[in-house]
């Protein structure tokens, strides 16, 4: 089974019912035009890689894709060109990094999808994630962002393997 984001919508489909999403700020593109920092989100198939979650604020997500732990140090490079570009990385780091430690809990569960990853090329975007939405439904930078009732259902169901689709 694959979950569908229809990005047009803003809606998410798992398992024959539609919940309402948050995509990119700037909406949507073809992944291949897509560009680090461009706020939209990149259409394709992509599959669950693996997760990290608050443990301070969080249990362990109960799912069948593999769950980290965040740190306080936890990372993500976004420098194109950098050899760790669109990986995890400890803070600081030399290179551009998002910190993964997020105050306002959007990161207190969050999946990688595997967006531009095997491998990373160029600036095509990195960061491509299913997190937990801002509380004020606010657009995200490129992500797919869900309340945590929804994230609660998509944990239940995904596997490794399982793919999303990214529709316009």
């Amino acid at each position: 089974m694959t979950l569908i984001v229809n990005a047009k919508n803003k809606t998410l489909s798992v398992s024959g019912i539609t919940y309402s999403c948050r995509i990119g700020r700037d909406g949507f593109i073809a992944a291949p035009a897509g560009k680090e920092g461009d706020w939209k989100t990149p259409l394709g198939l992509y599959a669950f890689r693996y997760g990290f979650y608050r443990a301070d604020r969080v249990p362990a997500p109960k799912s069948a894709l593999t769950f980290h732990a965040l740190r306080e140090d936890d990372g993500w490079c976004d420098a194109p060109g950098d050899p760790a570009y669109n990986m995890p990385v400890r803070l600081p780091y030399p290179a551009s990094a998002e910190a993964m430690w997020k105050t306002s809990g959007v990161y207190d569960i969050v999946i990688v999808l595997g967006h531009n990853d095997s491998p990373p090329q160029g600036d095509l975007g990195s960061a491509i994630f299913l997190h937990i939405a801002h509380y004020d439904n606010r657009s995200t930078a490129g992500c797919i962002a869900v309340s945590p009732d929804v994230m609660a259902v998509i944990l239940g169901c995904i596997t490794p393997g399982r793919m999303i689709e990214i529709i316009a």
